[in-house]
């Protein structure tokens, strides 16, 4: 079965969680993190990252700021994933440390390939 390509989005609620975990609780998010980035290491083409808040919007009309306060949701990071079938990608995305989030989503869709 052919590798397909997916662009896996962090979707989050604005206005999020804004308590700092204590470094006890970093420890133990950095080890969840590593041992999915290790169990599905020849999965993750792009292991994407966070979006810093703002941005521009770049329309045939010009540029704006965005994204807009108004948002249900914010795009919150990405990553790249490789896998045979949607569901091998969803067991990737499934067990993200990013779904930990309270509110937290992924959206994943197959990549076109030319």
């Amino acid at each position: 079965m052919p590798i397909q390509k997916y662009m896996c989005i962090q979707r989050s609620q604005p206005g999020g969680e804004k308590r700092q975990p204590s470094p006890a609780q970093m420890q133990e998010m950095f080890a969840v993190f590593n041992a999915w980035k290790d169990k599905f290491k020849e999965n993750i083409l792009d292991i994407g990252g966070g979006l810093k808040p703002g941005g521009k919007i770049l329309t045939a009309s010009g540029v704006t700021d965005g994204p807009f306060v108004e948002a249900k949701e914010i795009v919150g990071g990405y990553m790249i994933i490789t896998a045979e079938s949607y569901e091998k990608a969803l067991q990737v995305a499934k067990e993200s440390p990013g779904l930990m989030m309270p509110g937290s989503s992924i959206e994943i869709r197959e990549m076109a390939t030319h």
